[in-house]
């Protein structure tokens, strides 16, 4: 009479339920021995006890993320050649656009352009001189207003300079003074603020 088909279902009984764990484990790593050794393959299994133990193959779990990793950066890199690639390429159309209206600017390579095309170039200059004049005249505009804050800089130095010179002019007066009468102070005072030059006869 042949063995009965084994029921798939839990076992109740935890010691019967850790002895067909241990068994049934054993079997398979058996057979993933042999498979490793037939196949010269490297199999990595992963269980985990009723009880929580772990059971892992580090080395063949580590290699795996190495090669997982690996496959991942090579094509991570490829997309960014790629990219590179189809931006530099479009670097180059924009660049071959700007020089040819460059050119066109120049008043070179114009005997290609129709008609709408000459009306925009047409156009674009007028635009472009537009802008130039209203720089232009900015900058103009700019540079006399600072020449004109600039004089008046100028002016309102000289003038404290002017104050200046009044000042030290009205104090070696008065150190000229004060061998002098009380009369001829006031004149002579008066004298220097009017600038006059005339001389005065101490010996009076």
């Amino acid at each position: 009479m042949g063995r009965g088909k084994v029921q798939m279902k839990r076992i109740e009984n935890k010691t019967s339920r850790q002895v067909t764990f241990s068994k049934r484990k054993n079997g398979i790593l058996k057979k993933a021995y042999e498979l490793s050794v037939l196949c010269d393959a490297e199999v990595a299994i992963i269980i985990i006890s009723p009880s929580g133990r772990f059971y892992q193959m580090d080395r063949i779990i580590a290699r795996y993320r190495n090669q997982v990793g690996l496959l991942h950066s090579t094509h991570e890199q490829l997309r960014t050649v790629e990219s590179w690639k189809s931006e530099i390429e479009e670097l180059e159309k924009s660049v071959n656009i700007l020089e040819a209206r460059l050119r066109h600017f120049n008043g070179e390579d114009i005997s290609t352009l129709g008609v709408n095309e000459l009306k925009q170039l047409e156009r674009q200059l007028k635009i472009g001189v537009d802008r130039i004049r209203s720089k232009k005249s900015r900058v103009i505009s700019e540079q006399i207003k600072s020449l004109k804050r600039r004089g008046k800089d100028l002016q309102e130095e000289n003038l404290r300079l002017q104050q200046r010179v009044q000042l030290q002019e009205l104090h070696d007066a008065n150190l000229s003074l004060r061998n002098l009468g009380a009369d001829r102070r006031v004149e002579f005072q008066q004298s220097v603020l009017r600038g006059s030059e005339r001389p005065i006869n101490q010996g009076i």
